[in-house]
């Protein structure tokens, strides 16, 4: 299984992000196998993108506790 689940369905937000070649192909691996895993043909580089930074910062224990805390003081 992937770690990213499959997309909900959503309205998308454009972004523009620049990127390095090794990452431009390593996004576009990702994408071909989550198509294949999903049997999703439309998805997009730019679909998945959103996804995979929600689930990196869900997953950070820094980011999530630092954040926590943040919150305990308001």
């Amino acid at each position: 299984m992937l770690k990213l689940a499959k997309l909900p369905d959503r309205t998308p937000v454009k972004i523009g992000i620049s990127v390095t070649p090794d990452l431009d192909a390593d996004l576009r691996a990702y994408l071909d196998l989550y198509r294949t895993t999903y049997e999703d043909k439309g998805a997009t580089v730019a679909d998945l993108i959103p996804a995979m930074l929600e689930t990196f910062l869900a997953s950070d224990r820094a980011f999530v506790r630092a954040r926590r805390s943040a919150g305990a003081g308001t």
